[in-house]
């Protein structure tokens, strides 16, 4: 049986951390990403739990990431889908776990609420894409780039995630939850250069046969290659744009991507 308390947390992970991409205010996007961590915990134990049980979950969504014209909308919306989540927790240990968190969340976003000075516009929508001194050609080799990686790296985290569940070898455990954290990162840096461009969209949903590997030692071959072709379009995307900040970042997610490689690389043994 397919367990929809788990499609509920995910869809909410998604939205505490695209609140986080929206908003400009450095202090409450921090909080917000810091939740939104939290928010993926309780994903990860939520599943373990389902799969004890003998139940299973799936990545499936409903969502919709709305156009918000300012902060205090986004998080009006987010204390509506947070109190909407509360009632259908588990009664055990857990479910009391994600409620105080939640209730947490509540009390800060309550905080934020009662200082008008907190609603600033959002620009994170407006489609205006437009970045310093960068040109409309490098402008648009950025957003087909954040677009393509965006989706990349949200895919990699579920995928991971997914599989490091059904794991027993505490190597993999250990490898797949680097890969989920490195991805968070890069998942993180891309949503907000989305925002600051105006084009944060959604990635697309995952479709099963994504995350359901039949073949791991070909799955993670496939990864691999992945990540040499992720490699070849920072280096292009590093080449193409003039802007030595940007450029200096696409190498060091680059090289990064070199670490990963050898990291999957020992799944494969």
């Amino acid at each position: 049986m397919i367990d929809k308390t788990y499609q509920k947390k995910h869809e909410l992970w998604l939205s505490i951390l695209f609140a986080s991409f929206a908003i400009e205010d450095e202090t409450i996007k921090s909080r917000l990403y810091d939740f939104s961590q939290i928010a993926f915990r309780h994903m990860k134990w939520l599943g373990k739990e389902i799969l004890q049980n003998g139940n299973d979950y799936n990545y499936d969504r409903d969502m919709l990431l709305l156009k918000r014209e300012d902060s205090f909308e986004i998080l009006h919306a987010l204390t509506q889908e947070i109190n909407d989540i509360q009632n259908i927790y588990p009664q055990n240990a857990l479910g009391s776990r994600m409620k105080t968190d939640d209730n947490y969340l509540l009390s800060y976003i309550d905080e934020i609420l009662n200082d008008e000075r907190n609603n600033k516009k959002i620009t994170a929508f407006n489609m205006q894409r437009e970045w310093e001194d960068l040109d409309q050609a490098q402008i648009d080799a950025l957003t087909l780039f954040l677009f393509d990686e965006s989706y990349k790296e949200y895919e990699l985290i579920l995928i991971y995630a997914y599989m490091q569940a059904r794991t027993k070898d505490l190597l993999q455990f250990d490898i797949y939850q680097d890969l989920i954290d490195e991805s968070h990162f890069h998942l993180k840096s891309f949503g907000n250069m989305m925002a600051k461009l105006g084009i944060l969209a959604l990635p697309r949903q995952l479709h099963e046969m994504t995350y359901i590997v039949k073949d791991h030692d070909q799955f993670i071959k496939d990864g691999i290659d992945e990540e040499i072709a992720a490699k070849e379009m920072c280096k292009a995307l590093s080449d193409a744009i003039k802007d030595e900040k940007l450029s200096k970042f696409f190498d060091f997610i680059n090289y990064q991507e070199n670490y990963h490689i050898e990291l999957m690389k020992k799944l494969l043994k």
